[in-house]
């Protein structure tokens, strides 16, 4: 009887896990995760095809989605803040969703009829094709910018309630699943592309977005059910008290009956609402530049401030898994093969920093978890220092970054860069999946340069995401509920910018015998963004900052109520 006693309290607990709220914010964010990476790695893939493998393309596509979420980070957030929860939720997956799913299915009639479009009024109707391509791509991961703000930072935090470690756990595993997702589901459209054709990939993602927002459209609904405080919004909770304040004033006074006082307090909110409001088209026409702006100034005056600027100097860095840094493994002697198991390699040790994450926060407490954090990213990217001067790299500052350039603009030589060219990964973080058009890799000396610069790189990877989710959990900690949206957008916004830089940087060197130029200068901008989280930190904990597993640190750490934010 004990035996069946214990056996239904296990399958209660393990039945109450899986319809709990958390566990559906989980996934959620697999099935909206997964077919992000699916399209991100994919839409690449089909630029490049249908530019007769050119990345022009694909550039063109990354400065438009750079400059998109530069531009409009703060209003997307704003927005986010303004309305429902479950409104901005769902809304941003149907737009997403749908965007994906048209564009998916424009790019099956571009393959079908290539050939015919490009007859037509002299290929510009082709090339309006590929314009709407990208310009739905770009509406696509705007709404996806919205969702994440909307569910990674603020329905989580939510979610976790007042528990400090409860919200680590989360932000822990949402970040494994995005590694999870990021090694995954680019291996499964690869392999359907591989063995059909770009039409039945189309096909498939268009396919899986139309199941994915069904489900996930469910899931919100569900977690939002099981979550009452999602429904209030801070600032709802205390214009709805004042309101029924005057309402019974109201009642009281001119004795009216409730249903009675009840329209009078509506009529006069809107009203009121109306006289509020200024007149004049040019007022209106100028609120997104008022929202930017206010938007950015409520970022720089955030306690956090320091710490989100040093999150987006990680990003002006070439050592990523993105097309870059690829591109000059290739230069260097390493294949497909080998560059897809370095990258699985760097995903492996992304979800060690993410567990370490959780760790060290219970051990040290959240603000020294990311100064030592730092200081192993910083100790890791000194062996791609290293491999600058090392047998085997072709670093050489005699070689002039500018010849190439030079020799295009003023018609010398006509010759194509001998480096890799850039694009802009799409934004999750500092990982990405990307496609370059190879042929044969070249012979190299040494591979002992190339191998400390991909050790340094790889290792780098646990301080990295265990610093990236630190500042993610103190934004969350510091940031009222009220601007929660407003600031996340800035923040992307400012990750944005930098990744713009940083492409800037890569074109104008593009030749590999400059690439270890850029090494150094990415080591640097990591360094200075340490440098103000050391700021940050010390200004929040003084001298008590290298006192780490201190006994009121532990205490501090393992304190499960999250901080009262003014």
């Amino acid at each position: 009887m004990e035996n069946t006693g214990s056996k239904k309290r296990c399958c209660g607990s393990v039945l109450d896990f899986f319809t709990s709220a958390k566990f559906l914010i989980y996934l959620g964010h697999a099935l909206s995760t997964w077919g992000d990476r699916m399209w991100n790695f994919a839409v690449a893939i089909f630029l490049v095809e249908l530019y007769g493998n050119s990345l022009l393309l694909t550039a063109v596509y990354g400065l438009v989605v750079a400059g998109s979420v530069l531009l409009l980070g703060a209003i997307i957030g704003d927005w986010v803040d303004k309305n429902p929860r479950l409104k901005v939720a769902q809304t941003s997956l149907v737009i997403q969703n749908s965007a994906v799913i048209l564009c998916g299915i424009l790019l099956m009639v571009v393959f079908q009829f290539k050939e015919q479009l490009t007859e037509l009024y002299n290929g510009w109707l082709l090339t309006t094709c590929y314009i709407m391509v990208i310009s739905i791509a770009n509406i696509a991961n705007l709404a996806s910018t919205a969702t994440s703000i909307a569910i990674q930072r603020d329905w989580v935090v939510v979610v976790a309630g007042e528990d400090r470690n409860k919200l680590a756990d989360m932000n822990a595993t949402v970040r494994i699943i995005d590694q999870l997702t990021n090694i995954l589901a680019p291996m499964l459209v690869g392999q359907i592309m591989a063995f059909g054709s770009h039409f039945i990939g189309c096909g498939f993602i268009s396919g899986w977005n139309l199941c994915s927002m069904c489900l996930e459209y469910c899931l919100l609904w569900k977690v939002y059910q099981k979550t009452p405080a999602l429904a209030i919004k801070s600032g709802q909770k205390e214009t709805d008290q004042e309101m029924k304040q005057l309402n019974s004033q109201k009642e009281m006074e001119n004795g009216l009956s409730p249903a009675e006082g009840s329209q009078l307090m509506k009529e006069a909110a809107v009203v009121k609402t109306e006289t509020e409001k200024p007149a004049g088209c040019c007022y209106q026409m100028a609120e997104p530049l008022r929202t930017f702006r206010d938007g950015w100034v409520a970022y720089y005056n955030q306690s956090i401030f320091f710490a989100g600027m040093a999150l987006a100097f990680l990003y002006m860095t070439v050592l990523g898994f993105d097309c870059i840094t690829t591109g000059y493994a290739y230069t260097q002697g390493l294949n497909g093969s080998i560059l897809s198991l370095l990258m699985g390699a760097s995903a492996i040790t992304g979800i060690f920093g993410t567990v370490a994450f959780t760790w060290i926060r219970k051990k040290c407490g959240l603000i020294r978890t990311g100064f030592l954090s730092g200081m192993v990213q910083l100790s890791c990217l000194m062996l791609c220092v290293v491999s600058v001067f090392t047998p085997g790299s072709p670093f050489d500052l005699t070689v002039s970054p500018f010849k190439d350039i030079l020799s295009h603009l003023f018609g010398d030589s006509g010759s194509l860069p001998e480096g890799p060219m850039p694009s802009i990964p799409p934004i999750d973080n500092l990982s990405n999946s990307s496609t370059m058009v190879f042929e044969e890799s070249p012979q190299v000396e040494s591979y002992l340069s190339v191998s400390l610069l991909f050790a340094g790189v790889i290792a780098a990877r646990v301080g990295l995401w265990s610093f990236d989710l630190t500042v993610t959990q103190l934004i969350q900690e510091n940031v009222i509920e009220s601007e929660r949206g407003v600031i996340n957008g800035v923040q992307n916004s400012m990750n944005y910018l930098l990744d713009l830089v940083h492409f800037i940087m890569v074109i104008l060197a593009p030749n590999p015998e400059a690439f270890g130029l850029l090494v150094i200068i990415s080591v640097s901008f990591v360094a200075m963004g340490h440098m103000m989280y050391f700021r940050f930190a010390y200004k929040s904990l003084g001298s008590r900052l290298l006192l780490c597993c201190s006994p009121e640190q532990k205490e501090e750490a393992n304190s499960p109520s999250l901080p009262t934010v003014v």
